[in-house]
């Protein structure tokens, strides 16, 4: 699919791409078995690294077409079924600190308060605590959360305790960050609040991130990508990827006076293969619940 195909691996280390799959699918359930399920299908794509700027690539599709399946196998969290899937050229045999990762779903210890929750990846690789703290200390600032340190996540909000799980996922600094429908569960305002927190990143030429992220929000998916890449319905196919704008607030604006409406329902016409009545799906946020 134009210039992320998946070309032959003639070069060196250095110009391996950051993320590649190889005819990658996914089956739950044992292949032949009438009660399998093939979640995604012949998945093929290269993300090359962008030295000196962050990057954000989109998974985008209904729900069930296998975008959070092809994450968690970046992850290493799950095996491909058949395929190969590299990082850095090298395969992937499970997880690892260069790739950080946000779930949908809260995942701070209840146990510990924000700054030990942001310290633990730090702590579990042997960084010594001064530092640790150091860049906890620094990392909650960066994130909006200055003064809950010593706080429970219990007694936060679901947006500041997403704050935090971005937070962990960037102390380690790794070079991967993986995003599986982190804003899903939040209300609009925590939601376009948080997507802006991801573009403040994405800005952040001393990060210098790679982040995927999986969605069913088409808006949020042209807010944040630099790429969207399009999956079709069970079984997740690539169908298509197009570039979408840098996030900014011109972005922002222009999207709320619908001059990225033609983007929109060509994504939609991707996904359905039917343009007829694209300008009526493009009415309803999300394409699946």
């Amino acid at each position: 699919m134009d210039d992320q195909a998946v070309q032959p691996d003639t070069n060196t280390q250095l110009d391996h791409p950051i993320i590649e799959l190889r005819a990658v699918n996914k089956i739950y359930g044992k292949p032949g078995d009438p009660d399998s399920v093939t979640a995604v299908k012949d998945i093929s794509f290269a993300i090359r690294d962008l030295p000196g700027s962050g990057q954000c690539r989109v998974f985008l599709g209904p729900s069930g077409c296998g975008k959070s399946t092809i994450l968690r196998i970046i992850a290493g969290l799950i095996p491909p079924s058949s395929g190969e899937v590299l990082v850095n050229g090298q395969p992937v045999n499970g997880p690892s600190a260069d790739r950080g990762m946000v779930f949908q779903s809260y995942s701070s210890f209840p146990w510990l308060n924000v700054i030990d929750n942001v310290r633990f990846g730090m702590d579990m690789s042997g960084i010594p605590r001064s530092e640790g703290n150091d860049r906890s200390a620094a990392l909650i600032e960066r994130v909006g959360l200055g003064g809950t340190e010593r706080m429970l996540p219990g007694n936060l909000s679901g947006g500041m305790r997403q704050r935090v799980a971005i937070a962990r996922s960037l102390a380690c600094r790794p070079r991967i960050i993986l995003m599986d429908e982190p804003f899903g569960a939040l209300d609009p305002k925590t939601r376009r609040d948080m997507q802006d927190l991801v573009a403040g990143l994405l800005g952040d030429n001393d990060l210098n991130q790679t982040f995927v992220f999986v969605t069913h929000d088409i808006d949020e998916a042209i807010f944040l990508a630099d790429r969207i890449h399009v999956l079709s319905a069970r079984p997740g196919m690539l169908v298509g990827d197009v570039e979408a704008p840098r996030a900014t607030e011109y972005t922002r604006l222009a999207m709320s006076r619908g001059e990225y409406q033609e983007l929109s329902n060509r994504i939609i016409s991707m996904i359905y293969g039917n343009t007829e009545h694209s300008h009526v799906l493009s009415d309803h946020l999300l394409l699946g619940d």
